[in-house]
């Protein structure tokens, strides 16, 4: 009986734990670039695993990390500021950090710039966890009140430029 009961314990275990390794075989992130035209602010919303940011950041700065770090929305500002930006004819835009917030394994990241421009000749440079995870894929939808569409960063397509596959409204 209790060998039986041993062997029921492990391969319960066994199976919890490939479900686990399984259901996350697919890196991807997603960020909204919407550009409000009652603020004149360009706001920037960042939506990626939160273990997977833990993982490139313990990583990144050989270091414990997680929720618990007495540091963790500084370390996070700073790699998302160093592998995320934007720039328009050659100049690039600072973002100013809003906040982030966890939720069910999702990390929300919140940035935003008054901006005068349209997105159109916006260069975005989106490498967020790629350098972790190598099958990383980024997706980024734009809008403003003039165009929308998306972009789609890899491993080897870390630069695009808005103008590419705009849908006019």
């Amino acid at each position: 009986m209790q060998k039986t009961l041993l062997k029921c314990l492990a391969l319960t275990l066994f199976v919890g734990l490939s479900t686990t390794v399984a259901a996350h075989r697919y890196f991807f992130g997603l960020t909204d670039l919407t550009v409000n035209p009652n603020s004149n602010k360009l706001e920037v919303m960042h939506q990626l695993t939160s273990h997977d940011v833990d993982n490139a950041i313990a990583e990144l700065k050989q270091i414990h990390f997680s929720p618990e770090h007495q540091n963790y929305d500084l370390l996070i500002k700073e790699y998302i500021d160093s592998h995320f930006q934007l720039s328009i004819n050659g100049q690039n835009i600072v973002l100013n950090w809003v906040g982030l917030e966890v939720k069910r394994g999702k990390l929300f990241i919140y940035q935003e710039v008054t901006f005068e421009n349209f997105l159109s000749e916006l260069v975005v440079k989106n490498r967020l966890l790629v350098d972790t995870y190598p099958r990383q894929v980024n997706t980024l939808n734009y809008q403003d009140t003039a165009i929308k569409g998306s972009l789609t960063f890899t491993e080897s397509t870390e630069i695009a430029k808005i103008g590419d596959n705009i849908k006019h409204d």
